[in-house]
């Protein structure tokens, strides 16, 4: 009983508080000491602010002490902020609860070219921003003047290939505008290419005798199964073209799967080693409606490479697809492995005679 009522002290008289409290004069301020009992005894305003300092002693020492009515209702500071404490803990909770209820699953991590920073974000090499100076952004250059600025930013330590890039009009989501072909570079690609052939009988010695690097039949297939990939192109005979097929998921990613539009499958084997031998290139059109075509090395002459790079181009034009409407040639673009491209305008590249060959 004597607990509860020193709790609260407003449920007692003034002289019961006055009798269960005895004030501490060594944790109370001496200016917040009550008045002396001879002086304030039969005093009861002096018996409620007496009351009044001695529950503030115990909620809280030394905090100032706020005046307040007689008659308000007095509350104990500790159970309230207690109560203030677990209201804010549970509003905190039910905040994170939601917080992880709304939060988006993880993201896989972004792999290949997805993986890349935006090009934005790139940075240049100092070699690659001097050399970009020689050329002018967007202006259109014929072509004697593009073959000769892409020599002049060539400039690594290896050689490097001369590429092109086209884009076309035409959507390859639709049959009547896929592109697909080969052409025969006159002056070679500059590199040396790697044969293989899938045949059987008689065809074998002729495949060698063409010079083909590899020649085999189903003990290569069960190689390459194994993965033997060291090859540029596999030229097949069709009666081979069957068994072939087992091998489409280790081939077609590479881009070495046979295929009769590419002239890798044909019954004329030693033609085909020897046009491939000589720089025959294939080419075909991306998702985005741009081939991508490499027509010689650097360290070959500019009329070697006005001849390749036109002879590219006379192919892409007469394969025009027949889907495709209105302008076929959008922009051409020529540039080094590691230089920056250098365009080209259209209507000079289509109209140019280059070198006889």
């Amino acid at each position: 009983m004597a607990t509860a009522a020193i709790a609260n002290p407003t449920s007692l008289s003034p002289p019961t508080a006055l009798a269960s409290q005895k004030p501490v004069a060594s944790h109370f301020p001496s200016s917040f000491r009550p008045l002396s009992s001879t002086s304030s005894s039969s005093s009861s305003s002096s018996a409620a602010a007496y009351a009044l300092h001695n529950l503030h002693r115990i909620a809280k020492p030394w905090l100032p002490i706020i005046p307040r009515k007689l008659d308000a209702p007095l509350v104990h500071l500790e159970a309230a902020a207690v109560t203030d404490a677990e209201a804010e803990l549970a509003e905190g909770e039910a905040a994170s609860d939601s917080a992880v209820a709304t939060a988006p699953p993880p993201s896989k991590p972004k792999t290949g070219k997805a993986a890349l920073p935006l090009k934005r974000d790139r940075t240049r090499s100092k070699r690659f921003l001097e050399i970009q100076k020689l050329r002018e952004n967007k202006k259109e250059y014929d072509v004697p003047t593009a073959v000769s600025l892409l020599k002049q930013t060539s400039n690594t330590k290896f050689v490097e290939s001369a590429e092109a890039h086209f884009r076309l009009n035409i959507d390859p989501k639709y049959n009547d505008q896929q592109l697909r072909a080969t052409v025969n570079l006159p002056k070679g690609t500059g590199q040396t290419v790697k044969v293989a052939v899938l045949t059987q009988g008689e065809r074998i010695d002729e495949a060698k005798n063409a010079g083909a690097d590899i020649v085999g039949g189903e003990e290569l297939i069960l190689q390459i199964k194994d993965g033997f990939m060291d090859f540029d192109k596999l030229i097949a005979s069709p009666d081979m073209m069957p068994k072939v097929a087992s091998l489409g998921k280790l081939l077609g990613p590479r881009g070495l799967m046979p295929n009769p539009k590419a002239g890798t499958v044909t019954t004329d084997i030693p033609q085909a080693i020897q046009e491939f031998k000589k720089g025959k290139v294939e080419y075909r059109v991306d998702k985005t409606g741009i081939v991508h075509l490499p027509f010689g090395k650097i360290n070959f002459s500019d009329e070697d490479l006005i001849v390749n790079l036109m002879a590219a181009v006379r192919s892409i034009e007469a394969n025009k697809p027949s889907g495709a409407k209105g302008v076929y040639w959008k922009s051409a673009h020529i540039c080094s492995s590691m230089g920056p491209s250098i365009r080209l305008n259209i209507r000079e590249m289509l109209d140019y005679k280059p070198p006889a060959v």
